[in-house]
């Protein structure tokens, strides 16, 4: 997998249950890259990030 490539990303809010699909990539460091911020219950900072195979 190069720096470019992208997959499905499914992010879970710990706080309230909402999903979200985005589509991601892994940083230099490991971490996966969405631009996602926040969940619309205001949560900023509990969620389970988890990669798809498409």
């Amino acid at each position: 997998m190069t720096k470019t490539d992208r997959f499905k990303v499914m992010i879970r809010c710990n706080q309230c249950g909402e999903r979200f699909i985005l589509r991601g990539r892994r940083s230099t460091e490991g971490r996966v890259e969405t631009g996602f911020k926040q969940c619309v219950c205001d949560n900023a900072e509990r969620f389970d990030i988890l990669s798809m195979d498409e």
